[in-house]
Order: C-alpha cells, then structure tokens, then sequence
C-alpha cells in the first residue's frame, strides 16, 4: 500500500490566503529588540483582541440564545477542535461542573486525538473529518444538542467535519475561526469570525486567535447558564462547593443574595444539603428545604421563578 504525497504547495497557498498566516516584515528584527519592547508589542497585540470580539457580538448571542433553548430541553454544549482551539475548548468545558454544578456530561470538550492529545501533538488528527463524524457518533449527538467547530484558520478539517456531522444529526452548529471567508463557518448555523489579524509570531494562533477562542467560549458557556438560570443576578448560585474556598464563597454568596445571619445562612444550608439556590430560596421565600427544592424543580432551576412561587 502506498501513501499519497500530500500536496504541499496547494496547502502552502492555501495558508498564504489566511490572515492568521500572515508575514509581517515589520516584525522582521524582533528577536533584537529589548524584552521590555518585546512585551510592549505583545500587550499591544493583545489590546485589539475584545474589539474584534465586539464585531461579532450578535452573531455570538445568537448562538448562545440557541444554544440555551437546546440545552433548556436537556441537551448538551460540545466543543471539538484541533490543537490549541480543542484545548481551550476542553478548558472551558471542564470548568462548567464546578462553576454552575452542570453534569460532566453536559458541557462536553473534544481535542482530535483523543486527551493525549492535550499535551502531545497527534499526528494527521486534525486532518480528518472521519475523525470528527465518529466522535459524535460516539457520543451518540442528536437533535437537542450543540456542535461547537473551533478552528483558528477555519479550515481544520476535523472542526468542519464536526460541524457537517452535527448537522447531519440535527444539533444546532457553531462554527468559531479567527478569518474572514471561513468554510468553518459557511458549515455551521452560525458562524462566528473574529479577525483578530497577523500574529506577532507568524502563524501562530495560540497567541491573539487563541485569546480571541477563549474570550468567545467564556461568553457561550456563561452566558448559556445565565440564560438556563444558573445564576441570581451575578451570582453562582449553582456553584458546587468541593473544596473549602468554595464552602467559604458557598457561604458569601447566600449572604450577598439574602443579607441573613451567619447562624440563618448555616442553618439553610444544613436544611438544604449545602446548596446554595435552595438555601437562597428558602431563606428569601420562608419555605423549608423540601418545598425549596420542589419549587426549584418545578422552575425548571430558575431562582427568580421559584421565588415568585414561593
């Protein structure tokens, strides 16, 4: 069996049109400059960023807003990327239990190669849409779901492959890149491009692509769970104390949203297994743990709904 030769020069070319890849002779002599200047020109670069977010601001709550109406029918958020776009997926999907106490399986991050591929590179992984397909296959996506693609350059194969596959399965689809013109996001039910321009370093993208990455999956997944009422104002109100900052920050955050005693807010969430939407509501609403809970289910998880049963 033979394997065949890739075609270099037509994937050089391809490169060659993305803004991301872009050569900067400007920057030609960097490696001579004071680190101070160094950094300066750094921190610069770094300060176009938000405002390339902004631009994409409605396409970004668009899909959060679709994103929300999925889940609130039990489906699940799923990021898939190659590299440093899958790592920050993963990034952000892990950080949802502890933060809005989501199941494991509700924010899900997929890296293409699997989770070495988190600290080790993983040979032609990213070239494969066949890769993509069978990962949600194995996670058996459906309607009620959400495909993230998250793809610097916008032309990873195995992003575009997971967002062709989601469709196909009937999930809602978000393709995330970083240049204009992007079949990530010609694929997907809503694209977003934030163009963040030529990297200080040519190419590469886990430098402004990869903050600008960062800076829109904070904005999907928090504002998804604001939106599925995992919040009381700004307040976590569904955050999982599992260590003793978080019982600590347990115990503020049910004092900033009642104002109640020490002994009152100790005594609720003893009344209420520690959680501190129920405790809230309790103390707010004058109920017992029991009634907290069946009015929070009966909301759907939303305190301010709960409350006005109460």
């Amino acid at each position: 069996m033979t394997t065949a030769t890739p075609d270099y020069a037509h994937l050089r070319a391809q490169l060659e049109t993305l803004t991301t890849e872009a050569f900067r002779p400007e920057l030609a002599e960097i490696d001579q400059l004071p680190t101070l200047e160094i950094a300066r020109l750094m921190n610069r670069e770094d300060a176009t960023v938000p405002a390339a977010v902004e631009k994409q601001l409605p396409a970004i709550a668009a899909a959060i807003d679709g994103a929300a109406e999925r889940m609130a029918r039990g489906g699940r958020l799923i990021y898939l990327g190659a590299g440093t776009a899958g790592r920050l997926g993963v990034l952000d999907a892990s950080e949802c239990p502890p933060t809005f106490n989501t199941a494991p399986e509700q924010v899900v991050g997929k890296i293409a190669g699997g989770p070495a591929a988190m600290v080790t590179a993983v040979e032609g992984a990213e070239d494969s849409k066949e890769l993509a397909a069978k990962d949600l296959d194995e996670l058996g996506v459906g309607a009620d779901d959400v495909v993230v693609g998250i793809s610097a350059s916008g032309r990873t194969p195995y992003a575009i492959g997971a967002v062709e596959e989601g469709r196909r399965r009937g999930a809602l689809t978000v393709g995330l890149s970083c240049n204009a013109g992007s079949a990530l996001a010609a694929a997907a039910d809503h694209g977003i491009e934030v163009v963040v321009g030529p990297e200080l370093l040519t190419g590469s993208t886990r430098l402004k692509a990869g903050t600008a990455q960062k800076l829109v999956l904070n904005m999907i997944s928090t504002l998804t769970m604001i939106r599925l009422g995992k919040t009381f104002g700004n307040l976590m109100v569904d955050v999982r104390a599992s260590n003793e900052k978080l019982r600590a920050r347990s115990r503020r955050i049910v004092s900033l949203a009642t104002g109640a005693p020490d002994d009152e807010i100790e005594s609720a969430l003893a009344a209420t297994g520690g959680e501190v939407k129920n405790a809230i509501l309790a103390i707010l609403g004058g109920v017992d743990g029991s009634t907290a809970a069946r009015l929070l289910d009966e909301s759907g998880g939303h305190l301010r709904d709960a409350l006005r049963a109460a």
